[in-house]
C-alpha cells in the first residue's frame, strides 16, 4: 500500500525577522517562502511568524496546534497559499476572525482554484503577485512605513531577475527535452522552461497520496530504464518507498536525479533555493551529474 511519510505532528514556529521597533507589524505565513518575503519587505518594522518550516515534514500532512492558533490571534497580517495546500490554516482564519487583520490567500490573487497544482511559488510571477499584496497590507497596517515597503516590493521584484533569465535560458537549449517527476512540484518551473513532463498521472497519485496503478508505476520505470526521459526530478521531502525504488532505477540506468523540496531550506533565501534547483537541473539536462 503506498504511504507518504507522515513527518511530525507539529512544525516549529519561527520568528524570520528581529523587529526594530517596540511594536512591530506581526505577521503568520503559513510556509517559511511566503515569510522570508515578508521579511525582505516588512524590515526591522515586522515581526515575522512562519509555520511550516521543517525540510523533513510533508507540508500536505501538517495539522495545526494551538501555537499556531495563538499566533495567528496576535497577527496584523496572515498569508496563506491556497488551492487546498494549507487548509488547516484557512479554518483557523475562518474560526477566529479578527477586525482589521489582513489575510492573503496567494490563489486567489493569482486566479488558482481547487485541483490546480497547488505549488504556486514555483512560478516567479505569482510571487511577484504575492509580494505585492503583502507591501499593501503593510502599508495598511503601518502607513508611516508605506514608502519603505513600496521600496523593498520594487527590490524584492528586481533581485528575481536572475532567476527570470536562468529560466529563459533554460528554456532556449532545453524547450521540449523529455523529464519525468515524482510529484508535480517543479510543475510551474517547468512549464516555463517547456520541458515535457511524463508520467502526469503517476506524479499526481503520489502527491494525492493514492496508489499510483500497475501501469503508471510501469510506464515510468520504463522511461527510466529505456532512457525516454533526461531527468528524473523527485521530492526530497517525501521518501515514500515507490519513489525511492524509482529513485534506484534512475541511477542504476545513468538518468540525472535532481530533488526538490516543498519548504525553503535553512538558510537560504527563496530566491537562492530557486536558482540552486535550476542550477542543478541544468547541469543534468547538460549532462553533468
Amino acid at each position: 500500500m503506498f504511504n507518504r511519510r507522515m513527518g511530525f505532528a507539529a512544525a516549529a514556529i519561527v520568528f524570520a525577522s528581529t523587529a526594530a521597533l517596540a511594536d512591530p507589524v506581526k505577521i503568520v505565513a503559513a510556509e517559511n517562502f511566503y515569510g522570508d518575503i515578508a521579511a525582505q519587505i516588512g524590515g526591522g518594522e515586522v515581526a515575522v511568524t512562519s509555520i511550516l518550516t521543517n525540510p523533513n515534514q510533508d507540508p500536505h500532512l501538517f495539522e495545526a496546534s494551538t501555537e499556531t492558533a495563538k499566533a495567528l490571534a496576535n497577527a496584523k497580517v496572515v498569508i496563506a497559499n491556497g488551492v487546498d495546500y494549507d487548509p488547516w490554516l484557512e479554518k483557523l482564519i475562518t474560526a477566529n476572525k479578527a477586525p482589521g487583520r489582513k489575510e492573503i490567500v496567494v490563489a486567489a490573487l493569482v486566479g488558482r482554484k481547487a485541483g490546480d497544482n497547488p505549488h504556486l511559488w514555483y512560478d516567479p510571477a505569482y510571487m511577484e503577485t504575492a509580494a505585492k499584496a503583502i507591501a499593501a497590507a503593510l502599508a495598511q497596517a503601518n502607513p508611516a512605513h508605506e514608502a519603505d515597503y513600496q521600496q523593498r516590493e520594487v527590490a524584492f521584484v528586481d533581485s528575481l531577475a536572475p532567476l527570470k533569465a536562468k529560466i529563459a535560458g533554460m528554456k532556449a537549449k532545453f524547450a521540449g527535452q523529455p523529464v519525468t517527476m515524482s510529484e508535480p512540484v517543479f510543475g510551474y518551473q517547468a512549464q516555463l522552461i517547456g520541458l515535457n513532463v511524463r508520467n502526469q498521472g503517476f506524479a499526481l497519485s503520489v502527491m494525492n497520496n493514492t496508489e499510483p496503478s500497475a501501469s503508471q508505476v510501469a510506464g515510468f520505470e520504463d522511461d527510466l530504464k529505456k532512457h525516454r526521459v533526461k531527468a528524473m526530478m523527485f521530492n526530497a521531502q517525501a521518501s515514500e518507498p515507490a519513489v525511492q525504488r524509482l529513485v534506484e532505477i534512475a541511477k542504476a540506468n545513468r538518468i540525472p536525479v535532481v530533488g526538490v523540496s516543498e519548504t525553503e531550506p535553512p538558510g537560504k533565501t527563496y530566491q537562492a533555493w530557486m536558482l540552486g534547483q535550476l542550477n542543478a537541473l541544468d547541469r543534468a539536462l547538460s549532462g553533468g551529474v
